[in-house]
């Protein structure tokens, strides 16, 4: 069949994508550590869509004492040379959030015109249907390049440990391997990611002493002192940090205050305890090291100022596996395929936000990260627009015909 063919079919596709969508976003993906049953009832329905692959392994990793299935999915169309081009999807979402800031149920798929709605739509549901349908159209047998791989992963939401970093430290993926990671976009499609800031995520527990809010002297305000805190953190972070990097979106460190504790029931009772979160994202010159030693100083020195207790805990670090290269077969064949589909040529960035391509970053491999759109993840209302999602599955279906049918 040819590349003409192959992206007329997947145009051809689009009701079926939505119905895909719908049904996937129905059935919720989120892990045990947030609650939920993880991924292996997803896992069940996508099985069921991989059809026409030479191989396809399930590859379910239990989850802590409880044994909970984190599961992850691996399919592959046998090419000739050695070496697989992996698209590395993952099935797992966040929490709904507010439910009353949603229009429809996050659980429940629907579609309005162009658009999927539903959480997962597009964090990472985009890139696990554009990687089946980039494949959909490209028979087994027929490839004398490189293997077409997809691999479904479990647990991105979190740390991976249960989904890719699994997968690479049991061998499943090689050095001959090529790996895409669809899970971050850019309108047009107009750049790759190539490389990921530091990551670190720090919880301050905030220790005072609670009494009647007329009677503040007699006590000592959580709240009023972790408060404090966030100003002191974020002043000094952005002073010792503030170097700028036009290569990375956006150019600078962040430092932000995320999740909090509540406080107290009633507005007459100062709060005793108050914890907070901050997510932390450094050019890849601060360490993570560094800025949670900084973060324990302007935490004991706030202590100090407001008779509070502060605990420092380190929740999450991903360090950063540095730049992959431009001068690869892979980033060239993806630039073009790019430019081929869109019409862009896609320039080479970075940004904060972590993914699994560095993971394989960290073992000294090239991972690009690259889709059209991005902007709804996370929030209420999330969606996906289906014109992007088809136009991510040409771009790959394009790649693919170019180093794993044809061998170019």
């Amino acid at each position: 069949m040819q590349l003409s063919e192959i992206l007329e079919r997947i145009d051809a596709s689009k009701d079926e994508i939505a119905d895909i969508m719908v049904s996937m976003v129905s059935i919720p993906s989120i892990s045990p550590e947030d609650g939920g049953e993880g991924e292996s009832r997803r896992a069940d329905y996508l099985m069921t869509l991989l059809k026409g692959f030479d191989s396809v392994e399930r590859v379910d990793v239990p989850f802590g004492p409880s044994g909970i299935p984190r599961s992850n999915i691996l399919a592959k169309k046998n090419g000739r040379v050695k070496g697989t081009v992996w698209l590395i999807a993952h099935i797992d979402t966040v929490p709904a959030g507010d439910l009353k800031a949603w229009e429809t149920d996050p659980f429940k798929g629907v579609r309005k015109g162009d658009r999927v709605y539903g959480r997962g739509t597009e964090d990472n549901g985009q890139s696990v249907i554009s990687s089946l349908f980039a494949t959909k159209f490209i028979e087994k047998g027929t490839l004398d390049g490189h293997s077409i791989g997809i691999a479904w992963v479990a647990d991105e939401e979190m740390a991976s440990e249960y989904g890719c970093v699994w997968l690479i430290e049991h061998g499943y993926f090689s050095p001959d391997d090529i790996f895409l990671v669809p899970d971050w976009g850019s309108p047009n499609g107009s750049m790759i990611e190539v490389n990921e800031k530091n990551v670190l995520w720090l919880k301050f527990d905030v220790i005072g002493k609670s009494v009647h809010a007329s009677t503040p002297q007699k006590g000592v305000n959580a709240f009023a002192a972790g408060a404090e805190l966030i100003h002191e953190l974020r002043r000094d972070f952005t002073e010792k940090y503030g170097k700028s990097d036009p290569m990375f979106i956006p150019p600078v460190s962040t430092f932000e205050p995320t999740k909090a504790d509540s406080t107290v029931l009633n507005v007459n009772t100062i709060p005793g305890v108050w914890s907070f979160c901050m997510d932390c994202r450094m050019l890849t010159d601060f360490s993570a090291d560094t800025v949670k030693a900084e973060a324990e100083r302007v935490a004991a020195d706030t202590a100090a100022r407001t008779g509070a207790e502060i605990r420092v805990t380190e929740l999450v670090r991903h360090v950063s596996g540095g730049a992959s290269s431009t001068e690869t077969q892979a980033y060239k064949a993806l630039s073009d395929a790019v430019l081929s589909v869109t019409g862009t040529r896609p320039k080479a960035v970075g940004v904060g936000g972590g993914t699994c391509a560095n993971f394989f970053r960290l073992r000294g491999y090239n991972a690009y990260v690259w889709q059209c759109g991005g902007g709804t993840l996370h929030g209420p209302n999330e969606y996906v627009e289906l014109s992007n999602l088809i136009t991510d599955a040409k771009v790959f279906a394009t790649l693919f015909y170019s180093i794993c049918v044809k061998n170019c």
